[in-house]
């Protein structure tokens, strides 16, 4: 989710929550303390110099119970953000603790903001060897469900 779709949503919400890919909910009384820009300049394996900047939202609970984050005021956090760090509409990645600290994708179903797992990935395949995963016609996995490979006929 990018930063002003996210603005957006929260602006239609009267509370904030936030989901863990396990279905558990980040506790009520959480914090955010902070809403930062991350720019990372890399090289790839297969040499390609690489640039990536992505707004980096930290959650985080206490034991302050009484404590609760309205949606206008996180709006007003990233704002005064957008306009400090000079941000633009990137992408967002969310911290959290958990046994470790992880980094999450988001996404909105409506309710809830779910903190998406988030993996990694080798992103010059074609310079280290490895395969594309083949592209397999739906009529060609039709045509093999109607003739299932019989041990004997060759197709195996």
């Amino acid at each position: 989710m990018k930063l002003n779709e996210f603005k957006t949503q929260l602006s239609k919400l009267t509370k904030i929550g936030f989901q863990l890919p396990d279905g558990k909910l980040v506790p009520s009384h959480f914090h955010v303390t902070e809403v930062g820009k991350v720019v990372k300049d890399f090289i790839d394996c297969g040499g390609t110099l690489r640039h990536e900047e992505v707004v980096n939202l930290q959650l985080w609970s206490a034991d302050d119970y009484n404590h609760r984050l309205h949606p206008e005021k996180l709006v007003d956090i990233i704002q005064l953000s957008q306009d400090k760090l000079s941000m633009g509409d990137l992408e967002i990645e969310v911290e959290y603790q958990g046994a470790t600290i992880n980094k999450f994708g988001l996404e909105f179903d409506g309710k809830y903001f779910n903190l998406v797992t988030k993996q990694t990935d080798c992103l010059a395949k074609d310079n280290c060897g490895i395969p594309a995963k083949p592209k397999i016609k739906m009529s060609k996995l039709m045509e093999a469900a109607n003739n299932p490979c019989i041990p004997g006929n060759g197709c195996c």
